[in-house]
């Protein structure tokens, strides 16, 4: 496919560095690049939250993208569009904003519980709505709108509806992937009635006639489903708790979402380059590894045991991600040789149980709550092993960045990251550890066993190099992505 037959638009909710919240924002920030590597032109699109720092992140004005009119059903509101290029890259990322709408620091939805903000369904559509808004005034037509998680679930229809007249969005496709099936995006049905028109809200997938789900809603009119692997794509087709109810949207539109694993941008992520962590190393200069180890220790108010193996984790504080399943696991894991760092942000429960364990566990448990791209690099260039307990991932990012700087990965096998995972047994070796019952008992057994082939250096110093020195590109991937556009395109 040439450049100038595919012109891609993507469209999240989250992209790191600018903002993380799961493993969609490492997945978009180097996902673009990797398509633009084969051959198409490629634009991004997210909201500009409050908590986006202008001056850190080089976001500027533009002056021809100020006081766009965004039409609601009976007003019109305006929006601005700052620009930055999305970093290792030159690719135009376009915040979208309104005073109004953004100022407020947080997300749609506020981490600290999880729950909706106040007035998030206004913001919601008022971002779907500048999406198309913003592209008119640009002047540059994508082929594809390609959309992640539930952020721009309202795009397929609008293009139905309010925009089926517009010649300039003639022709357009859509493509939704679903890294999240359980974050849906489900807000008030009231806020849709009051600002979008009567033949759009019948369009809309309504709950208990009450809210409307943004992610299924999506999927209702999108022209393509995908997801980061075949199994996750297997589970939320079927009749699962993991499909959270998408599987009788997609049955009911004879669709069947196509499951391509994730990829690892080897600039973005490079031991012996990252200016982000404290000793920069390769496998040849493990020894720096250890310096990082230390340094991070340090910087916890831990200790330093060169011979202690440390084990890391890096959660967002919600029922999917196994933050649960590690804290039931903390006393069994405190009865072995090893120390733990925990990485994440979110529900302040959860981060109060985990002060408690840290204060009971002084000098092996250390926590970090700022979930920033600096220390999310320090942690993967220290750590021995990086835990992902995740009940179900969909692939997931975090176990190519463990083997890329030299930590072993220990996943749970609930969702498509076993895909990516050869596991390491008695017999055998792979590239990590897999346990595959999501108890607390699975998990400490499962560590164990880690502990013991790390007991075994020359086996632990094998396995690491491996794993650094793996092939783990997005070249296949984009590929199939690549793929799935052409056949997309040439529908009727």
């Amino acid at each position: 496919m040439s450049r100038s037959t595919c012109k891609v638009l993507y469209v999240s909710g989250e992209i790191s560095p600018f903002v993380r919240v799961s493993s969609l924002a490492d997945f978009m920030a180097s996902f673009p690049q990797a398509m633009e590597d084969e051959g198409c032109e490629a634009r991004i699109m997210m909201p500009k939250y409050g908590v986006i720092n202008d001056r850190k992140f080089r976001l500027h004005d533009v002056l021809r993208l100020s006081d766009i009119e965004v039409p609601l059903k009976d007003k019109t509101d305006l929006l601005h569009v700052k620009v930055t290029a999305l970093p290792s890259s030159k690719i135009q990322t376009y915040f979208l904003y309104n005073e109004r709408y953004n100022k407020r620091s947080g997300l749609f939805i506020d981490m600290s519980h999880g729950d909706d903000y106040k007035g998030s369904a206004e913001r919601v559509i008022f971002f779907n709505l500048g999406i198309l808004e913003t592209l008119q005034r640009l002047g540059w037509k994508p082929d594809i709108i390609h959309f992640h998680d539930w952020y721009a679930g309202l795009v397929p229809l609008l293009l139905k509806t309010v925009y089926a007249d517009n010649a300039f969005f003639k022709d357009i496709r859509t493509f939704l992937t679903v890294h999240n099936v359980h974050r849906q995006g489900v807000f008030p049905l009231k806020s849709f009635t009051k600002l979008l028109p009567e033949n759009l809200v019948e369009g809309l997938h309504i709950e208990d006639g009450k809210v409307v789900n943004m992610l299924f809603t999506g999927m209702k009119h999108v022209d393509t489903v995908s997801t980061t692997s075949e199994k996750y794509a297997g589970l939320i087709s079927s009749d699962t708790p993991v499909s959270c109810g998408a599987d009788k949207v997609l049955a009911s539109r004879g669709m069947l979402p196509q499951g391509i694993t994730n990829g690892l941008d080897g600039k973005q992520w490079n031991p012996s380059s990252d200016k982000l962590v404290k000793k920069k190393f390769d496998v040849e200069r493990l020894d720096e590894k250890r310096e990082n180890k230390k340094f991070l220790l340090e910087s916890l108010n831990m200790p330093f045991e060169e011979e202690t193996p440390l084990i890391g984790a890096m959660i967002h504080f919600d029922r999917f991600q196994g933050i649960d399943l590690l804290i039931e696991s903390v006393d069994k894991l405190m009865e072995l040789d090893l120390q733990l760092v925990i990485f994440g942000s979110g529900n302040k429960e959860v981060q109060s149980k985990l002060q408690a364990l840290s204060k009971e566990h002084e000098g092996r448990i250390g926590l970090d709550f700022e979930f920033t791209d600096a220390g999310f690099h320090q942690l993967m260039a220290s750590v021995d092993m990086l835990l992902i307990p995740g009940k179900s991932e969909s692939c997931g990012m975090q176990q190519f960045f463990a083997m890329r700087y030299g930590a072993v990965p220990v996943v749970n096998a609930g969702g498509g990251i076993s895909e990516t995972i050869v596991g390491i047994d008695a017999q055998s070796d792979g590239s990590g550890f897999v346990f595959h019952d999501y108890t607390p008992e699975s998990l400490v057994e499962k560590i164990g066993e880690a502990l013991a082939v790390y007991g075994d250096q020359e086996r632990w110093e094998t396995l690491v190099k491996e794993n650094m020195e793996r092939r783990l590109t997005w070249k296949r991937s984009a590929k199939k992505y690549n793929q799935l556009y052409s056949e997309l395109l040439e529908r009727k």
